[in-house]
C-alpha cells in the first residue's frame, strides 16, 4: 500500500481559529503538487490552501463549516510516487527541508505534462452560497467550474470590482490571475459595455422575498418607459466610473435679466424659463473644454470630439423621465430655444416623442428646480462623458467686499462625468467656468 501523507494547516496568520468555507477535494481525487485543497475565510480575507504533496485523496478530516487552527488535519494522500515534488509542510517539517529538483526525477518515469491529466472539477457543496454571501465566483450548481489560482488579496480586489474571477486570464505560474490580470479585464469589460449580470462586471442577485407575508401588497408592473429608462441608467452607472462636482452660483443678475425679458416672451406666447439661460451656458462652457462635449469609442482607446452642441433635457412626464434632445443650442436664440423647448416636453409629456428625438445628444440637463431639493447626484446619460444637475435655487445672504451681507439667489449646481475622460482638475475647472457664465450671462458672448 501507498504511503499515506497528512496535509495539515500551515501557519495563515494571526488567527486561532478560521472557518473551513469550501472543500475542493473528495476521496479518490487524484489531486497534483500545489493544488487547492480548501478554502477558509476570516472577517478580512479568503485564502485556499495548496497541497504540499501529489497523490490519491485517502480520506478528508475537515468539513464545510469547521474551524481550524495551525496544525489541524486537513486530510490523507495516497503517495503518487516518491519522485514526485513536494513542499514541505510547516507544521511537521523542518524549515530547512527543500523541494526535489526536475533533475531527480528518473528517466524511467518521467513527469507527465500537467495537461495530460487534467485535476477532476471540485465538488461543490450544498450550502456554499450560505456561507459565502456576495461570492462573485460562485457557481455553485455548475459541475464544471473552473479551478481558479489566485491569492487572498487578489481575490478581495476582484470583490471590490465586481470581477468575476472564473472569466479572468491568468497571466502568472501555472495560470495564477494576478491583481494586474484583474484590472486588465476591469478595463476591457468596460469598454466594452459590459453591465451587471452580463458575464464581465456582475453583482449578486437580489433574494426573492415573499413581502406579503408583512402585510397587504399590489404588485405594480414597470412601464415601458421605466424598464428602457432603468436599464440604460443600470447599465451606464455600472460601466461608467462616476465623479460627481459640486458648486453653487449666485444667479441673482441672471434672474433679474430672465424677468425683464418675462413680458416681452409672454407677448410672443412663450415661457422664458431658468433653464434655457443654463443651456446656453452650459454651450459656452463645452466650447471651452471641449473634452465633455465629446464620447468614448467602441475601442476605448480614442475619445471622439463632436463640433456640435446637442443639448439633451430631462422631462418629467406622467410615464417617467424621458430626455429629449434640443439640437444646435448655440445656433439659436433665446425665445427660439424657448419656443421649441416648450413644444418638445409637450410633445414629451403626451407620449409623442420618436427615437430620433432622443438620440444624439452631446451632453445632458437634468434640472429639478421646479420640484425641489438641495442636491443630487445625476448618473452619466451614456454615451455622453457629463450630465449637470440643477436643484431649486434659493436666498442666502452673500459676503460683501466691504463686509457686508447682501441677499442673493443662489443655484445648486451638480456636475456628475466620466472619470475615464475627465478628471478631477478639469470637472473643477468646468464648473467654476460654468459658475461664471451662469453669474454673469453676458460671457456667453465672449
Amino acid at each position: 500500500m501507498a504511503e499515506l501523507l497528512t496535509i495539515k494547516l500551515p501557519n495563515v496568520g494571526d488567527f486561532d481559529e478560521i472557518e473551513v468555507i469550501e472543500v475542493l477535494i473528495t476521496v479518490g481525487d487524484e489531486i497534483a503538487l500545489e493544488d487547492s485543497i480548501i478554502v477558509l475565510e476570516s472577517d478580512k480575507a479568503t485564502m485556499e490552501i495548496p497541497s504540499p504533496y501529489a497523490g490519491k485523496v485517502d480520506s478528508i478530516m475537515v468539513k464545510v463549516g469547521d474551524r481550524i487552527a495551525e496544525g489541524a488535519e486537513i486530510a490523507k494522500l495516497q503517495a503518487a510516487s516518491t519522485s514526485e515534488a513536494a513542499i514541505p509542510d510547516k507544521s511537521d517539517a523542518p524549515e530547512t527541508e527543500s523541494k526535489p529538483e526536475p533533475e531527480s526525477v528518473p528517466a524511467s518515469k518521467p513527469e507527465e505534462p500537467e495537461s495530460s491529466a487534467p485535476t477532476p472539477p471540485p465538488p461543490v457543496t450544498e450550502n456554499r452560497q450560505e456561507s459565502r454571501p456576495g461570492n462573485l465566483t460562485d457557481n455553485s450548481n455548475d459541475k464544471s467550474r473552473r479551478q481558479i489560482y489566485t491569492n487572498p488579496s487578489v481575490r478581495r480586489y476582484a470583490r471590490e470590482l465586481g470581477a468575476n474571477l472564473e472569466l479572468v486570464t491568468g497571466t502568472g505560474t501555472k495560470g495564477r490571475i494576478l491583481k494586474e490580470d484583474v484590472t486588465a479585464f476591469i478595463k476591457a469589460s468596460l469598454t466594452s459595455g459590459a453591465s451587471a449580470g452580463s458575464g464581465g462586471i456582475s453583482v449578486s442577485a437580489m433574494p426573492e422575498i415573499d413581502f406579503s407575508k408583512f402585510g397587504e401588497i399590489e404588485a405594480v408592473p414597470l412601464n415601458r418607459i421605466q424598464k428602457l429608462s432603468g436599464a440604460h441608467l443600470h447599465r451606464s452607472w455600472v460601466t461608467v466610473p462616476h465623479v460627481t462636482q459640486f458648486d453653487e452660483a449666485n444667479i441673482t443678475e441672471l434672474e433679474g435679466f430672465r424677468k425683464s425679458l418675462a413680458g416681452e416672451a409672454e407677448k410672443k406666447g412663450l415661457r422664458l424659463t431658468l433653464l434655457v439661460f443654463i443651456m446656453k451656458a452650459v454651450v459656452a462652457a463645452l466650447k471651452e473644454y471641449p473634452n465633455f462635449n465629446a464620447s468614448l469609442d467602441s475601442s476605448g482607446e480614442h475619445l471622439i470630439l463632436k463640433k456640435y452642441f446637442h443639448i439633451g433635457v430631462a422631462v418629467d412626464t406622467p410615464k417617467g423621465l424621458v430626455v429629449p434632445v434640443i439640437r444646435d443650442v448655440d445656433q439659436k436664440g433665446l425665445f427660439d430655444l424657448a419656443a421649441e423647448l416648450g413644444t418638445t416636453a409637450g410633445r414629451a409629456r403626451d407620449g409623442k416623442l420618436s427615437p430620433g428625438d432622443m438620440q444624439g445628444g452631446c451632453f445632458t440637463i437634468s434640472s429639478l428646480g421646479g420640484i425641489g431639493g438641495i442636491q443630487f447626484t445625476p448618473i452619466v446619460n451614456s454615451p455622453e462623458v457629463a450630465i449637470l444637475g440643477v436643484a431649486k435655487a434659493k436666498m442666502q445672504p452673500v459676503y460683501q467686499a466691504d463686509g457686508s451681507f447682501k441677499p442673493g439667489l443662489i443655484l445648486p449646481l451638480a456636475l456628475s462625468y466620466d472619470h475615464r475622460v475627465i478628471d478631477g482638475a478639469q470637472g473643477a475647472r468646468f464648473t467654476s467656468y460654468l459658475n461664471q457664465v451662469v453669474s454673469d450671462i453676458r460671457r456667453v458672448l465672449l
